[in-house]
């Protein structure tokens, strides 16, 4: 406890130092000691958390008691496998976050942005996150998640002089309150229905063991759907999801990767580390488990179909956070269907398959923001349509992309494809289940995954093809910015974790399953079944991992031999065989809308697709136009239209501000009289 105590104090005395050099005059070699000292600072801390993570007993839970002015709650900060494993992707991503930012930044004007103020908010957050992992008591929890969520706001406006920027940041602002006051009234009732805002004192649901002062019958219920609307808003589940695609895009691509990777898994933990206070071991209601189990599957259908829509790069990576995050909800669903059934096979196996895909999505998809960053940086924009043929151009960022996108499109030796396998076994047991219709649901949730493995495969072969292969579309991606291994080399930790969590499954499905059994603990009677169900599930990892080692082995092998093979001869260059035809350009290629095309005929009403063609049908027609997109039309057809009705109330409201002093006088008095008048009634 003692190094992770030393690593908040290393970030937050950065963010101090940061704080003041943005007080300062901006000039260059501000700008760049602000750029330097940020970066390296934020790095330095990461690479303490990490010490600090590795180096205590993994199973074991402490806590430390710091002194607090407040009249209400306590400063009272602890680890346990909970804490920790969410932790690895906040101090992991963090730190190559924090070296790709600095070397994305260096050369950014001091006139145009205060880097003093970007790496003070950057320091912020993370200090945020580990606050709200570590936090022990809800007064403290509800602190850390407010500096959390606030700082974003800042990092998401870095190019504050673009409208679409500042929009995307309010909307983030905006969705982030709503969440947090919902979470407030969360705890509000917790503390009123229990007596104490300790959560070592209320773990192992001591609602459920009857502790509950003047509760009605409902407050489970209420404090269920409460824990899952507050959190959920930061877990980007359907439909409180329109933050995502807004804020994604217009963040500096180091801040992508980290809200993506990281922050968005708070709300996950939110989650189970609310199921965890209010549910005894085994005695979570069954319905809770199908909620959490559909939510995951409709946010995972959405997220997923949305993507498939999308021209913009960064905003498919956005849609695709969605998805990822509904397969972590369906694992979760599933474990509390087991817990509740009586089933361990699913029990373990689910939560073990959520946290696993947690901590694979933040290496997959943090690569993939780094890398959109790096294309961004290299041609000047992310619109698909606009790009191609990068891969002969930027070799090194093609093959970093391009195994970032074997990952999470589930192919394997890689991580996502073992993480989605423990998931598919989970679900895999649902015919055990007593009744039909609990055995016909788990196997449609399992059609679902299918479903939605199938779509991300899909996806990616467009987002990878259609960027890196055939030939440059714009003079954009014809003459890119060069990018050599100096630039690139932070890619290549989230890459190794890509292919070491497929090459070592087994290690980290230990990791999560044990975790697992510590956040929603087992009945005694089930613990038996769920050491054996971790037994079998390891061993199909392990023949995976075998499996995939070898075929790894054998294709690098054959690359180094073709190499020297063909390492004195000379090879002649020809262009693709055209079927006969060898006058084609870019223009023929396909392009991202054409390449969807099939799938949008299937699933049109949920991509979302709007079209508008533009043809000339004159005997000699003029240039015609094409246009495909893909607007998110809860965002244009509900949020819009309900917030544009709360601002006009809101100005409808100002009648009573008039600045007459004798009529605010009258409104006081009548309210005191209002109030009397209740008491004496009630």
């Amino acid at each position: 406890m003692t190094l992770f105590i030393i690593t908040l104090l290393i970030l937050a005395a950065v963010a101090a130092a940061t704080a003041l050099l943005a007080l300062l005059p901006s000039t260059v070699n501000g700008g760049k000691v602000a750029n330097l000292l940020g970066s390296c600072g934020a790095a330095a801390g990461c690479v303490a958390g990490l010490c600090a993570l590795a180096l205590s007993p993994w199973g074991e839970a402490v806590s430390l008691r710091l002194p607090w002015g407040l009249p209400v709650g306590a400063c009272v900060l602890g680890l346990d496998p909970l804490s920790r494993i969410f932790l690895l992707p906040v101090f992991g991503l963090g730190f190559v976050c924090a070296v790709s930012g600095g070397m994305a930044l260096r050369h950014e004007h001091p006139q145009e942005h205060n880097l003093a103020a970007h790496w003070f908010f950057y320091l912020l957050l993370i200090l945020g996150l580990a606050l709200v992992m570590a936090a022990r008591d809800a007064v403290l929890f509800m602190l850390a998640w407010e500096f959390m969520s606030l700082a974003p706001f800042f990092l998401i406006d870095f190019n504050d002089g673009d409208r679409q920027v500042r929009d995307a940041s309010w909307v983030y602002l905006v969705a982030a309150h709503l969440g947090a006051v919902v979470l407030m009234a969360f705890f509000v009732l917790l503390w009123q229905s229990t007596g104490t805002t300790s959560f070592e004192a209320l773990q192992g649901g001591v609602i459920m063991q009857g502790v509950v002062r003047d509760a009605g019958p409902g407050v489970l219920t209420a404090l269920f759907v409460l824990a899952v609307l507050g959190f959920g808003a930061k877990a980007g589940i359907a439909p409180m999801h329109v933050w995502l695609p807004e804020a994604h895009p217009a963040a500096p691509s180091h801040v992508s990767a980290l809200l993506s990777g990281a922050m968005i898994n708070a709300g996950l933990y939110g989650i189970i580390r609310s199921l965890g206070l209010l549910a005894a071991p085994g005695t979570a209601p069954e319905w809770w488990g199908w909620a959490i189990l559909v939510i995951g599957l409709g946010t995972g259908l959405i997220g997923i179909m949305k993507a498939l829509g999308q021209s913009n790069l960064k905003r498919l990576l956005a849609y695709s956070s969605v998805e990822n995050m509904g397969l972590m909800l369906m694992g979760l669903g599933a474990s509390l269907i087991g817990l509740s059934c009586g089933n361990a096979w699913i029990a373990t196996l689910g939560l073990a398959g959520c946290l696993m895909h947690m901590m694979n999505h933040a290496g997959f998809k943090g690569l993939l923001f780094l890398c959109a960053g790096e294309v961004l940086h290299a041609t000047g924009t992310v619109r698909m349509e606009m790009l191609g043929g990068l891969q002969k151009r930027l070799p090194l960022l093609g093959a970093a992309f391009a195994l970032g996108a074997a990952a999470i499109a589930c192919l394997p030796p890689f991580n996502g494809f073992a993480g989605e396998l423990v998931l598919a076994l989970s679900l895999l047991d649902g015919p055990s289940l007593p009744g039909l219709e609990r055995q016909v649901g788990l196997l449609l949730a399992l059609v679902g995954l299918a479903l939605i493995s199938g779509l991300a495969a899909a996806l990616y072969a467009k987002a990878y093809g259609i960027t890196f292969l055939g030939e440059p579309r714009t003079g954009f991606a014809a003459n890119p910015h060069p990018l050599s291994w100096k630039t690139l080399w932070p890619l290549a930790l989230p890459a190794a974790v890509c292919v070491a969590g497929g090459l070592a499954a087994p290690a980290f499905f230990d990791l999560a399953s044990m975790t697992g059994l510590t956040a929603l603990p087992m009945p005694n009677d089930m613990q038996a079944e769920a050491v054996a169900g971790q037994d079998q599930a390891r061993t199909s990892l392990a023949m995976t991992s075998l499996v995939g080692s070898i075929a790894l082995g054998l294709a690098l092998a054959g690359i180094i031999l073709r190499k020297r093979m063909l390492k004195r001869r000379k090879l002649a260059s020809m262009p693709t065989w055209g079927c006969g035809y060898q006058g084609g350009t870019a223009r023929i290629q396909y392009t991202d809308a054409a390449f969807s095309e099939p799938l949008a005929k299937v699933f049109a009403p949920g991509m979302g697709l709007k079209v508008r063609m533009n043809l000339d049908s004159s005997l000699f027609p003029k240039n015609g136009t094409f246009n495909v997109s893909a607007p998110d039309r809860l965002r244009s057809g509900f949020y819009t239209p309900l917030f544009e009705a709360v601002e006009r109330l809101c100005n409808a409201c100002k009648i009573i501000q008039h600045g007459k002093i004798h009529l605010y006088i009258l409104y006081i008095l009548a309210t005191v009289v209002g109030l009397l008048i209740w008491g004496l009634s009630a």
